[in-house]
């Protein structure tokens, strides 16, 4: 593609932000060119291993040692496997400077699709409480929006993408539009009548999950079959990602163009007008390099993608962002803190089993410092996922014998980890490597991020509770263990260039717009203020279509 052409916008990324973007951007009639840093993966085409069994995937799908020391080092903690790692990046091609700084965690995506092809799929809303605890904990900045500005995109964006789950009338966990909920297993249920009558006020309720249990035909696409293979790719285009649901729809109008295999290395920039003049692309291959211009930008690489892109978009020989008027650019990194587990058997019920492979659970929404409790030695809260299963009995003796009992099932079990929010510290950032690059001559990215006092004693109040609830509710051998806590773990990274309403205390603007540029949008985590205590990508999605709506109407008006 020469650089001569024209396109209205380009947006950067092709995650659950930029898929968004590309969809809401060219039906509102903009000729649109997508980047993506990862190879090309069709809807069904790419899914190399969708339902397939194990036998059928290298390794039985499980990772090499020897691919894990030389590649793959995230497998290690449990995200990549043969069946799914060309979703992933190879962490020896796109190295960060791991061994300076502080132990973070970057799990990348290496596709097109990013982060939508391998997400967890479980989606809430956030609450008024979320996008106010900052103004009122003196804590960060305040948030220049409120739940209410997101709440005619929340239903926008579900009754788009199909979100499952159950109504609850909970103020710390807003309802969303809601397909009917995957129903809860013999074993949850009876783990709810008891948990909420032995610990008042504390409730467990169906997982909200972006996995449809309707069809959507006018999008082609079929409800879920209960195969719990999501991070192979879904052919029945059954959960959320771009592949299956917003790509379509942008490339239908005919105004896309998409790019795999293309490095954004920085933003070209003209100071005197204050706005984004083109990208600067590397393809993947051939390391050639261009710069396209474009009338706006959506960046939407990945909240530290996206950072780290802003950082280096400079002048020759500066070694301050044009982005970063406010100093802040790079910090208030922010992730999940996670990595407590509760568990144990439930008594009886052995006549059951549990038919499908449901890929979500049950949720136990967040409980403390709500409604005004206090005293309790950390701000803010967390969440339990979990679910009850029935494992396979385990093998005993050889033979026959052995055969014939590996048929049946042991006990019922229960288990649950706790997610927490994270603090927005103004010393947790992210920086530029003074002397490291790529292989594309971008500044590797180096991390000074840890959690705190505040996050550590709330795991410690994660566990308490979760073995306390357990043993009211008549579970035995109740036990749990909390791993070593590093951000990045969770893949819920945020912050890094946060929205608010001085130009002086952020990057971002209530719209995902930047301050120092007119006809810039940044719409994916980096943008958040904070991170609430529930996964982030419906909020991701919101926001993006809220941003889209409001540039498109400035681009009409010709402020941009």
């Amino acid at each position: 593609m020469a650089a001569t052409d024209k396109f209205d916008a380009i947006v950067i990324g092709s995650g659950v932000s930029g898929g968004w973007a590309a969809k809401e951007l060219t039906e509102k009639g903009l000729k649109v060119l997508m980047l993506d840093r990862g190879v090309m993966v069709e809807h069904g085409e790419d899914y190399d291993f969708d339902g397939k069994p194990a036998y059928e995937i290298p390794a039985r799908d499980m990772m090499p040692k020897a691919l894990m020391d030389s590649d793959y080092f995230i497998a290690k903690h449990g995200y990549v496997s043969p069946s799914n790692r060309k979703f992933y990046n190879n962490d020896r091609l796109n190295p960060y400077a791991y061994d300076e700084g502080d132990k973070f965690y970057w799990i990348r995506p290496a596709a097109v699709g990013g982060k939508s092809l391998i997400w967890g799929r479980w989606s809430f809303r956030w609450a008024p409480e979320d996008f106010e605890a900052n103004k009122r904990e003196n804590v960060g900045i305040d948030w220049p929006i409120r739940y209410d500005d997101l709440v005619p995109w929340y239903d926008y964006v579900e009754k788009y993408i199909g979100v499952s789950g159950s109504r609850e009338n909970l103020p710390q966990l807003p309802d969303s539009a809601f397909q009917p909920p995957m129903q809860m297993n013999i074993a949850e249920k009876w783990v709810k009548e008891r948990l909420e009558a032995t610990s008042p006020g504390r409730k467990l309720i169906h997982t909200r999950l972006s996995n449809m249990t309707e069809d959507k035909e006018d999008q082609g696409r079929s409800k879920c079959q209960f195969r719990n293979q999501c991070g192979r790719g879904c052919s029945f285009g059954a959960y959320f990602s771009t592949q299956a649901v917003t790509l379509p729809a942008a490339r239908a109008t005919g105004r896309l163009t998409l790019r795999p295999d293309s490095v954004v290395t920085n933003l070209e920039y003209d100071p005197k007008t204050k706005r984004v003049t083109g990208v600067r692309v590397v393809d993947a291959n051939t390391k050639q390099a261009e710069v396209i211009p474009a009338r706006m930008v959506f960046l939407c690489a990945s909240a530290l993608a996206s950072t780290q892109i802003l950082m280096n978009s400079r002048a020759p020989g500066s070694g301050k962002s044009h982005f970063d008027a406010s100093g802040t650019l790079g910090g208030y990194v922010m992730d999940h803190i996670f990595r407590v587990n509760i568990w144990g058997d439930i008594p009886g019920m052995t006549d059951f089993i549990e038919y499908g492979r449901r890929p979500g659970g049950v949720y136990i929404p967040r409980f403390r410092n709500v409604g005004g409790e206090e005293g309790i030695g950390f701000k803010r809260g967390y969440g339990y996922q979990g679910s009850a299963r029935r494992d396979p009995a385990a093998p005993v003796g050889f033979g026959a014998s052995m055969k014939q009992a590996m048929r049946g099932y042991g006990p019922w079990k229960f288990s649950m980890g706790a997610f927490g929010e994270c603090l927005p510290y103004e010393d947790n950032r992210v920086s530029l490597h003074a002397d490291k690059t790529d292989r594309f001559g971008v500044p590797l990215m180096r991390f000074d991020v840890t959690f705190r006092d505040n996050e550590i004693r709330m795991m410690n109040d994660a566990r308490t509770e979760g073995e306390a609830m357990l043993r009211k509710v008549g579970l035995t051998n109740v036990k749990s263990e909390q791993r070593e806590h590093v951000p990045g773990d969770a893949i819920h990274e945020m912050g890094g260039a946060r929205m608010g309403a001085d130009p002086r205390q952020s990057v971002l603007n209530k719209w995902s717009q930047a301050h120092d540029a007119a006809n810039l949008f940044v719409t994916d985590g980096a943008q958040m203020a904070s991170i609430s205590c529930v996964n982030p990508s419906l909020t991701f999605m919101a926001l993006t279509a809220r941003a889209v709506d409001y540039a498109v109407g400035q681009m009409k008006a010709g402020a941009i």
